[in-house]
Parts: structure tokens; C-alpha cells; sequence
């Protein structure tokens, strides 16, 4: 009979945050950074670095999510995070499938309602959705038993793209707190912009906003956050300067003269590297228009983490999977508890 084993460092760890996200996470669905804890935020966190362990070895494939099945819905166009949730899935172990609005009978006039509950009546445990309009995973959440994962809702939030570049600076900087972060560009539009001041924010970060007078929204003055009209005062002193792809699909007129004028004006150039402390990083949550938002040099930096932080994406949606799925087996367990006291 073979000796009973200890387990591994890494076995050790995932055990930890399992029984962590029982403790600590509140819900079983992610929406949003606003409704995050700092201690829920850096759960996250600390379980993306052990997911990212696990993406470092040869054999990637684990049973973690065996058996259990996600559905990643999105109603709109992604690369990054629809990549990255699939392949996250497959590291995992869970099964999986796939649909975007084209191939949905959304196109014949299906609401998003019948859509998504057609989706969870085929055992689905978790719904990884991206949508046009704002709010549309909440809706969502309160409607169907699966768990709901947000991956970007109109011009709400963005929430793993937020936790991606968190745990990218954590990387590089070692903490997040005390960082000065300047983010800039087309904040109105700007899901990623929200889900980084809210997170950010809550666990010690100074952020500063930089956009043209007509891309800045109303309520940007009521986040945690420092509002600029000028890239250079936003850029000095920073640790961090992230720039936010312009994005003209959602604008319904022109909110600057020209590309070439906003790129003069609000681009990320050598000065605001120049301005910035000399580690600044450059972060990108991508795609990024070359050229507009910041020049290919710049985008191809030495101090551009702009790749890490796609990789970085792919552990940030092991984690979210992994501990939404702890919390969702331990209400299930206590639902059954309760059913089996009643009888």
C-alpha cells in the first residue's frame, strides 16, 4: 500500500482560497469593482498568483472546474477577454461552450431575458457575459441560479480587466498601495476607466483621470479620483500611466476635431514618459489604436507591460472561475443541508 502523501505548496494554497472564498466573498456573481471589497479584491488577487503557478508548468490542465459548466455569452466583439475566459476554462478542467449575439436567435428577435435563461436550462453553473447595454449582467444575476460573471457592460465596468492590471502592477511595483496612476483618454466611454478608479481606489492607489473636456463625464467628479485636463499635469510624478483606447463606435458625434488633434493633445508621448518617475510602466488595456492613444514606440517600450498584461488576464479568470465556483458549491451545500433538516 503506497504511503499516504503530504500535499504540495501549490495544494496547499488553492485550499486555502477556497476556504477563503467561502468566508469572504459576499456573492456568487462578479459585477463590478464597486461592489467589491478591498479584502474581496485582494482574495482575487492572491489566487490569480497561484493560478498564474500553475500556468508556468508544462502540463496545464487541472480538475478544479471538473464538471462543472460555463457559458461565455458575448454580444459583443472581444479578442483579449473572450480568449481569455475560454482558455481559463479549459486550464480548469470545466466544459464549456461558446456564442456570441450573431449566432443567438437574438438576431430573430429573442430578448436577452429568454436568451440567458434558455442558456442556464442547460446546466449551466456559470454565465460569463459581455453585452451592449449598461447593467445588463445585474439584470442577469437576479434573474437566473447560475452564477454571472460580468466581462464588460456598455460603459459600466469591466472587472477582471480591472483585477488583470492590478495584479500586473502588483507584479512589477510589489503593491498597489501608495501607487499614483494616471489614467488617460476617452473616459466617458471608458468601462475600464470605472473598474480601475473603484478598484484602485479601495486598496490605496492615488488616480488621476486625464481626457478632453467633452470625454469626461458628469459623475467623474463624484468617484475617487483626480480629474485633469492636461496629460502632462496627470503624468507627473505617477507611477503608472495607462492609456484608454478612443472609442469611436460608441460616440454618436465627434467629441474631438480630429485623430491628429488628439493624438497632439492627449497621446502618450516620451514627454509624459519624461514627466513620469523613471520606472514608470505603461499599461494598455487594448486594442489600442497606434498612433492615437500613444505611438508604436511608445506602445513597444521598454517599460511597456502592455503583453504582460494579457497574460495576466488568462490567471485573473482562473481566479474569478475558481472562487465563484467555491462560493457556489458551498450555498448549494448548505441549501441541501437545510432541505435535509426540514424533512
Amino acid at each position: 500500500m503506497a504511503r499516504v502523501q503530504p500535499l504540495t505548496a501549490e495544494e496547499r494554497a488553492i485550499k486555502r482560497t477556497e476556504e477563503a472564498a467561502v468566508t469572504q466573498l459576499t456573492s456568487q456573481h462578479l459585477l463590478g469593482m464597486q461592489e467589491l471589497s478591498p479584502a474581496e479584491i485582494n482574495l482575487i488577487l492572491d489566487t490569480a498568483f497561484v493560478m498564474k503557478n500553475i500556468l508556468s508548468v508544462q502540463t496545464k490542465k487541472t480538475a478544479h472546474l471538473q464538471g462543472r459548466s460555463v457559458i461565455t455569452f458575448f454580444a459583443e466583439n472581444s479578442t483579449r477577454t473572450r480568449l481569455s475566459f475560454d482558455m481559463a476554462c479549459k486550464y480548469l478542467g470545466a466544459t464549456t461552450a461558446s456564442i456570441g449575439a450573431s449566432d443567438s436567435s437574438i438576431r430573430k428577435g429573442e430578448n436577452l431575458y429568454d436568451t440567458v435563461k434558455t442558456l442556464e436550462m442547460m446546466s449551466t453553473d456559470i454565465l460569463v457575459i459581455r453585452h451592449s447595454q449598461s447593467g445588463a449582467p445585474h439584470y442577469i444575476a437576479e434573474r437566473i441560479d447560475a452564477s454571472v460573471i460580468n466581462a464588460g457592460d456598455g460603459m459600466n465596468e469591466h472587472p477582471t480587466q480591472a483585477l488583470l492590471d492590478m495584479m500586473t502592477m502588483i507584479e512589477y511595483k510589489g503593491a498597489i498601495k501608495g501607487l499614483k496612476v494616471a489614467i488617460i483618454g476617452d473616459a466617458m466611454h471608458s468601462r475600464v476607466m470605472r473598474s480601475n478608479v473603484w478598484g484602485l481606489s479601495k486598496v490605496g492607489a492615488e488616480v488621476r483621470v486625464a481626457a478632453p473636456p467633452t470625454m469626461i463625464p458628469r459623475f467623474l467628479e463624484q468617484m475617487p479620483c483626480q480629474v485633469c485636463h492636461d496629460v502632462r499635469e496627470a503624468c507627473a510624478g505617477v507611477d503608472i500611466i495607462m492609456g484608454l483606447r478612443v472609442q469611436l463606435e460608441r460616440q454618436l458625434s465627434a467629441l474631438f476635431p480630429s485623430v491628429n488633434e488628439y493624438a497632439h493633445f492627449f497621446g502618450i508621448d516620451k514627454e509624459c514618459l519624461d514627466l513620469a518617475k523613471p520606472d514608470a510602466l505603461i499599461m494598455h488595456p487594448g486594442p489600442c489604436n497606434h498612433g492615437v492613444e500613444m505611438p508604436t514606440f511608445i506602445h513597444e517600450h521598454e517599460r511597456s507591460v502592455i503583453h504582460e498584461q494579457v497574460a495576466n488576464g488568462v490567471s485573473v479568470r482562473m481566479a474569478v472561475l475558481f472562487l465563484l465556483n467555491a462560493k457556489r458549491n458551498a450555498k448549494l451545500e448548505e441549501l441541501a443541508a437545510s432541505r435535509k433538516g426540514s424533512i
